[in-house]
């Protein structure tokens, strides 16, 4: 396996996730705060500091790429024989893309009109 592959094999992206909900076979994990969580989070994603890990491949996003606790989770996890991938971008690039997101303020999350994460078609 190349090194690009085997990246591949422990990760994955917003994209790549949208395009997979609903018909996945892993459940979405969020490493953020309780709070942070509650606010907004991912559809039919559960959290790590409160809910109980169900069987089956795992996939672990946190806030995004200044934050490094879904790595942590996911070195945690693989160590404890678990089948996980950690999200880049994670929730920073989850709503940048205008995907849809639940949670107590999940209005609150627009997605980005920078033009910096749309294609130009």
């Amino acid at each position: 396996m190349n090194y690009f592959e085997a990246r591949l094999a422990h990760e994955t992206d917003a994209a790549d996730v949208a395009a997979e909900l609903g018909s996945a076979e892993y459940t979405l994990v969020d490493a953020r705060s309780e709070r942070a969580y509650d606010n907004a989070h991912l559809p039919g994603a559960i959290s790590l500091k409160r809910d109980p890990l169900p069987d089956g491949p795992l996939v672990v996003y946190c806030w995004g790429p200044g934050c490094n606790a879904a790595t942590k989770a996911c070195a945690w996890l693989a160590n404890e024989g678990r089948d996980v991938k950690e999200m880049l971008g994670g929730f920073e690039y989850w709503v940048r893309e205008g995907f849809a997101v639940e949670g107590l303020q999940a209005e609150r999350h627009a997605g980005d009109e920078s033009g910096l994460v749309g294609v130009v078609e």
